[in-house]
Formats: structure tokens, C-alpha cells, sequence
């Protein structure tokens, strides 16, 4: 299937988290089929259980931030110029703050929780972000899946580093989540 090659909204973008049982060797990972290896088989967050390809969607995302790796650009200043000149520099690592409607079920900090006990566990993950314009049958990295509709898929290292909750009195709980970025962006693939 083919990147997506039309204007439209991706309403049914996804962010999931790969779990296998034991973490990959990151420093091997930099090709769209192992990236993909890693997410061929959906698994509930709560009850779960972590093997080898599985991974976890986190759902009731209400925005995501900008995806890809931020402008190297500093701006310096020059003696006796009206304006600073603009020079490339190093990258800092982006940190990714996502919004999402909080049920409090999906990040308990208990046995049997994949994603409530990722949370400041200190481990490094693989991402996936797939940016979708139409919903998929399947999520699964597979031509009956995610490479049945078209699709863009960026993966990166990172942590997920904190969850705070903001209670709201006439809205849906929000919560923010927190993911340090660990490695560069890869993509965009598609399947």
C-alpha cells in the first residue's frame, strides 16, 4: 500500500507501544521491517500478555503533538545587524506531551497493567505513530491490517516519563502523558 496521496483529516491516527517480553537490541533497530516485526500482533493493556511482535495501543488520544525531528536552527546574534543570522546547530532531543481523555482503568500502576506500570518504570520502548485517514480493519502490521488502507508509520525510542491527570468540572478527565524521545524519528514507512 501506498503512502496517503490526498488532502484529509487523520482522525484515525494511532500511537501504540511495542512489548515484547524482552526489549530488542535498540542499536540494531534502523529498517521499516524490523521496526515492523515488532508490532505484528495487537494486545490489550490490561490482561495482556508480552511476547515476542506484541504491542499496545493507547487509545482516547485527543490531540497529538507535531511528529518528526525538530529544526537544528540558532539564531545569533551579530554586532551591527538589524536582524541575527540564522546557523544550523544540533537538534535537542524533542520531548512529546499527548492529551488524551483519562480512564483511570487504563494507567492503575497493578500487576496485569502493560502501560500503567511503563509510566517512570525507566525502559526504553519502541513507538509506532501511523498517520491514517481511514480506519483500518485490523491494526496489526500485516497486508490485511494497517497496509490495507494507506498510511504513514514513524517509530522512535523513547520513555514514557510521566501521566498527569487534570480533573475537569464540566468536561472529560484529560490527562497528559509524557514520552522523552530516546533515539531519531524513522520513517515515514509504509507497509
Amino acid at each position: 500500500m501506498a503512502h496517503i496521496t490526498s488532502i484529509g483529516a487523520g482522525i484515525f491516527s494511532d500511537l501504540s507501544v511495542a512489548c515484547a517480553a524482552t526489549p530488542p537490541t535498540f542499536a540494531s533497530l534502523d529498517t521499516a521491517a524490523e521496526f515492523q516485526a515488532l508490532f505484528t500482533s495487537m494486545i490489550e493493556s490490561i490482561g495482556g500478555t508480552k511476547a515476542p511482535g506484541t504491542y499496545v495501543r493507547i487509545h482516547n488520544i485527543r490531540s497529538f503533538p507535531a511528529m518528526g525531528t525538530p529544526p537544528n536552527i540558532v539564531k545569533v546574534p551579530i554586532y551591527g545587524q538589524k536582524i541575527s543570522q540564522q546557523i544550523q546547530g544540533q537538534a535537542d532531543a524533542p520531548q512529546m506531551e499527548i492529551e488524551m481523555n483519562f480512564v483511570p482503568a487504563d494507567w492503575a500502576q497493578e500487576t496485569g497493567n502493560i502501560l500503567g506500570l511503563m509510566v517512570g518504570d525507566g525502559n526504553q520502548y519502541v513507538f509506532r505513530f501511523s498517520l491514517l485517514n481511514s480506519q483500518p480493519t485490523v491494526w496489526d502490521s500485516d497486508v490485511g491490517g494497517l497496509g490495507a488502507v494507506p498510511n504513514s508509520q514513524y517509530y522512535w525510542i523513547g520513555k514514557i516519563e510521566a501521566l498527569e491527570v487534570t480533573p475537569q468540572l464540566t468536561d472529560a478527565n484529560t490527562a497528559k502523558i509524557t514520552i522523552t524521545i530516546q533515539s531519531s524519528f524513522f520513517g515515514a514507512y509504509t507497509i
